[in-house]
């Protein structure tokens, strides 16, 4: 009976620690968004609160007066994240499984290869006169993929390990002796066990392709190609520009009907977080998922 009453306390502390840690993650984001509904004044007069003093959704009209342009970059931005997202989850289990399999020639030097680049890179301007003045990818599609698709060794790392752990040895051994390639053994034994790995690897990769600004900053001068991220970042720093050069006798309210400066920074960081939060949960469902029906039971 005192067991019971002990493993309940510590339920219910553990579930007061949880929830805890469940408003910290929240509170933020209530904030963020309630700030994104507030009149400009409203912030700039009494500062930021859970209930505006005064609701408002000039901030969103602002941003949907260049709807044309943010829904050109929201597509831009979503097949640039599926495809480098697939991409990139493919490679780096491909790498991580011929690190984890059997002692073969060159893995040693595969190994070396990887850790390296966790130590030096080339740096900066090599970097972007490889890729615009050899490899001609400026103002393309592919210049917002492949410099973020040469795989993250941290993430190899994680599918190594994974795939060491566990999947057996001996299911390989065994579809070997089958006489199953290593192309097969990898799609049809490895692949079906790697689920969790793949949810989390392909998380990974999402959201860094999804919050990539920088390779659109380097590469992409064509509007026609900007980023979700890119776009909102230009309109931040229009806002920026006016709020700094107007002058003594020039209001920012008599620019284009008003620029809610405060607000608006709010509102352009829901528009950019809103695909991630309605994608998540379906990510989160699959990682579960994935982990049960992957799970190596012996």
């Amino acid at each position: 009976m005192t067991g019971r009453k002990t493993e309940r306390r510590y339920q219910m502390m553990l579930t007061v620690v949880m929830a805890m840690i469940a408003l910290i993650m929240v509170i933020p984001l209530a904030l963020l968004v309630m700030a994104s509904i507030t009149s400009n004044q409203e912030i700039v007069l009494h500062g930021y609160s859970f209930w505006p003093g005064e609701f408002s959704l000039e901030a969103y009209r602002y941003i949907w007066n260049e709807k044309g342009q943010i829904f050109r970059a929201y597509g831009i931005t979503f097949l640039v994240t599926i495809l480098g997202t697939g991409m990139g989850t493919a490679a780096t289990l491909l790498y991580g499984y011929v690190l984890a399999h059997a002692p073969f020639p060159g893995k040693t030097f595969l190994a070396f290869y990887l850790f390296f680049t966790m130590l030096f890179n080339g740096g900066l301007v090599p970097t972007y006169i490889m890729y615009t003045r050899y490899l001609h990818m400026k103002n393309t599609i592919g210049a917002l993929i492949i410099p973020a698709l040469l795989m993250n060794a941290f993430n190899v790392i994680l599918a190594r390990t994974y795939i060491q752990s566990n999947i057996p040895a001996a299911l390989s051994e065994a579809a070997q002796i089958d006489g199953a390639s290593e192309f097969r053994i990898f799609g049809q034994v490895v692949l079906p066990l790697c689920k969790p790995i793949i949810a989390t690897i392909g998380l990974f990769i999402g959201l860094g392709y999804w919050n990539d600004w920088t390779n659109g900053l380097y590469y992409v001068t064509d509007a026609k190609l900007f980023s979700i991220q890119q776009l909102l970042n230009n309109m931040i720093k229009n806002i920026e520009f006016l709020s700094k050069n107007a002058n003594s006798n020039i209001n920012l309210s008599s620019i284009g009907g008003g620029i809610p400066q405060e607000t608006v920074r709010m509102a352009i960081a829901i528009v950019g977080l809103l695909p991630v939060l309605m994608v998540f949960p379906f990510v989160q469902k699959y990682f579960i998922k994935g982990i049960a029906v992957g799970a190596v039971k012996g």
